[in-house]
């Protein structure tokens, strides 16, 4: 995990975040993953101080650890990334756009957690996101 600054401070601020589709549809295929993906990069450049360290996505739902710092809430943070992926997809896919044509193609909400002592676990979990079965040393405590 690195360790950032501010003008006015030093942060190590990780989060372990997901959000789904809306009505948990399924049309995350590898080819719009990989736009999705594009777009969360053109955002993390457009707001240099969020850094996007890894990204999974499943058919329905997104999982991402981000470092987010002090100045920027986690809900703006999130708001952000689905708006912009929301637009991106729409220009790239019109069966996206005929399906929302006037609201999100994400749900409402999201999960979020802070990635600490653990990041290496939470890591290794939304790597494994998508395959048959989390092997034993990584399966998350309830």
């Amino acid at each position: 995990m690195r360790t950032n600054s501010l003008s006015h401070s030093v942060y190590r601020h990780q989060y372990h975040i997901v959000w789904g589709t809306k009505y948990r549809k399924k049309y995350l295929k590898e080819y719009v993953k990989l736009e999705l993906i594009t777009s969360f990069e053109n955002t993390i450049e457009k707001f240099p101080t969020l850094h996007l360290d890894l990204v999974n996505v499943n058919e329905d739902h997104v999982h991402i650890q981000i470092e987010i710092p002090p100045n920027i809430s986690v809900a703006k943070a999130v708001q952000v990334l689905k708006q912009n992926a929301t637009i991106h997809l729409r220009k790239k896919f019109k069966f996206i756009k005929r399906m929302y044509l006037e609201s999100s193609i994400w749900g409402v909400g999201y999960f979020s957690s802070t990635v600490g002592l653990n990041e290496k676990q939470i890591r290794k979990y939304i790597e494994y996101q998508g395959q048959q079965e989390i092997p034993k040393q990584i399966e998350i405590d309830s």
